[in-house]
């Protein structure tokens, strides 16, 4: 039998669309790498939180460039076999997950300088393939040459309420779903009309509306665009 060719898979899309899961649902089943940029952005949020860099809604841009070359993001597999993000070496899954860095992370994410450190970061990662990426310019900035390109899409509502049920699970019984609405709305607003890598879908990226779609529907939507795309290669 012959072996597919391994190849780069840059998933894009709106917040809460379940990118995420996805995406490591996709890596594990073809046994690539994943890496979720999405929680890169939240750890340096994470960071600029605890280490006092927001004034309200005003990052303290000059500090934050002294200090971003010395933070370090890694992903590491938990017990499951889950990747989990690590920031300066403490695991920070849950803490990143949260509604304080939810307000704060697109934000962040909108700084040109930390976009291009993180981008190098992801491109770094990329160079033997064999990896499957989520976040908002996988396939526009990061790797535009990716051969497969997924953006997905849902609606706002949709999406407000997987984050909702999310937040319940997790114990959170405080924050409100039209709070959940609006974080959703708002974070679409800046991801899309933010000046550097706003958030697009790439002239070659396969559309995936999952709003109506089982978690099964939309992995074996995944998997047969992948058997088509290295078929043909």
């Amino acid at each position: 039998m012959k072996r597919k060719k391994r190849i780069i898979i840059a998933i894009d899309g709106f917040s809460s669309t379940g990118k995420s899961t996805m995406a490591k649902a996709l890596a594990k089943k073809l046994n690539y790498a994943y890496i979720d940029t999405g929680a890169m952005y939240r750890a340096v949020t994470l960071y600029c939180l605890d280490n006092g860099l927001f004034d309200g809604d005003i990052v303290d841009e000059e500090k934050l460039m002294q200090v971003l070359p010395a933070i370090t993001i890694t992903f590491k597999p938990n017990a499951e076999g889950r990747s989990e993000t690590y920031l300066d070496g403490r695991n920070v899954e849950s803490e990143i997950r949260s509604m304080r860095v939810s307000d704060k992370v697109s934000i962040i994410a909108a700084i040109g300088f930390v976009r291009r450190e993180m981008v190098r970061q992801q491109q770094a990662m990329g160079k033997k393939k064999g990896l499957v990426m989520d976040g908002r310019d996988i396939g526009t900035v990061v790797f535009p040459q990716a051969e497969m390109k997924v953006f997905v899409t849902a609606s706002a509502e949709v999406r407000a309420q997987r984050r909702f049920d999310e937040l319940r699970g997790k114990g959170d019984t405080t924050t409100t779903f039209d709070e959940v609405l609006h974080n959703v709305t708002e974070r679409d607003r800046i991801d899309s009309t933010r000046a550097e890598s706003p958030l697009r879908q790439a002239e070659d990226a396969h559309v995936l509306d999952n709003s109506h779609m089982t978690i099964a529907e939309q992995d074996q939507w995944l998997l047969d665009l992948y058997n088509s795309i290295v078929d043909d290669n």
